[in-house]
């Protein structure tokens, strides 16, 4: 029988209404990657300091959220997760912030909004990366201000909110392509967690498909072999589904090799490295010096981003017969003394 840890508490990260079935959504692993991440969790649960949750979809970042919330002073308190990349573009300031009677044609009666609702508790900002600039305005003055204005009031409404953001994209690479602004990155940012991948944590993945499986389903060790060494680009969100697919369509209590969708059967896991049994170190050496020289205007900045000197470059590009070739570049060179 495979083992399995339980760690944290959880309920469902859908919304903030308790879940009958706990067990389910409690975070297993064993792996030193988690162990380090749960000494974060551990640290900062106990401050308001505003928390960044990177990481891919299904790696368990609403998970991580609500373990933090079990483990601070606001536990009782509501646990609220708004999904930026669902919120409708023409009424997401009166959905966040509220609204009074008659601010704008259809407002006939004052309406709290979800950041209001969420007070004393932790707000979870899923996808804040999908955020408009114009509401990455307004929430940067909540978090300075502590404070909201509802749409067509001009009274400031004092918020106490423990507020973690969570997002699947690369938000400093947001931040320089103008899409998110970075006074807002770096005040939702004080402290940054990232999940790792599934598989960059293999060794949880018999104590997952353990845990999602059931005590009473057993897995063939070259089922458990081809599962382990699968690249999961789902992640765990991908592994409970197929785990809840083979428990509706297996016959008994024991998973084996030819059980298995063709779709992992036939993918091996990903690597990111390149092998072609045909091509030659020299070649493939050669290829990427060629490439580089197409992709840079000049040979200084390809020789800079290949790692070597100009000298060398010159040297390959004899040894290839390419010089000519390359002999005109945007960028006159000197030839370096470097050896």
């Amino acid at each position: 029988m495979i083992p399995y840890l339980n760690k944290g508490q959880g309920n469902t990260l859908m919304d903030n209404i308790k879940d009958k079935d706990s067990q389910s959504n409690k975070m297993i692993y064993g792996s030193e990657a988690m162990k380090k991440l749960f000494k974060v969790v551990d640290r900062v649960a106990s401050t308001d300091s505003s928390i960044l949750i990177s990481g891919k979809s299904g790696t368990g970042k609403e998970m991580i959220a609500r373990a933090i919330h079990n483990k601070s002073y606001r536990k009782n308190k509501a646990f609220t997760v708004i999904n930026c990349s669902c919120l409708n573009e023409n009424t997401v300031e009166s959905e966040l912030f509220g609204h009074e009677k008659g601010a704008f044609t259809g407002a006939d009666r004052q309406k709290i909004g979800l950041l209001e609702k969420a007070n004393d508790g932790t707000l979870v900002l899923d996808e804040i990366g999908d955020l408009k600039p114009k509401t990455q305005t307004k929430l940067l003055r909540l978090l300075q201000e502590s404070e909201i204005y509802r749409v067509g009031g001009n009274v400031p409404i004092r918020l106490n909110i423990r507020v973690i953001c969570s997002t699947n994209k690369n938000l400093a690479e947001e931040v320089i392509k103008g899409r998110f602004r970075e006074d807002l990155y770096y005040r939702i940012n004080t402290i940054a967690i990232t999940m790792p991948s599934l598989s960059e944590r293999p060794e949880d993945i018999p104590m997952l498909l353990k845990h999602f499986l059931g005590q009473n389903i057993q897995i063939e060790k070259p089922a458990l072999t081809v599962l382990t060494n699968y690249s999961w680009p789902g992640n765990v969100r991908e592994l409970k589904n197929l785990c809840e697919r083979l428990r509706i369509l297996q016959d008994g209590n024991i998973i084996k090799l030819n059980h298995l969708p063709e779709e992992i059967l036939n993918r091996k896991k990903q690597s990111s490295v390149f092998y072609d049994p045909n091509v030659t170190l020299a070649e493939l050496n050669k290829m990427y010096i060629l490439n580089a020289l197409e992709h840079f205007s000049s040979k200084r900045a390809a020789a800079k981003a290949l790692g070597i000197t100009v000298k060398t470059l010159y040297n390959r590009l004899h040894e290839y017969g390419a010089f000519k070739n390359y002999s005109m570049h945007s960028t006159p060179i000197q030839p370096s003394l470097e050896a």
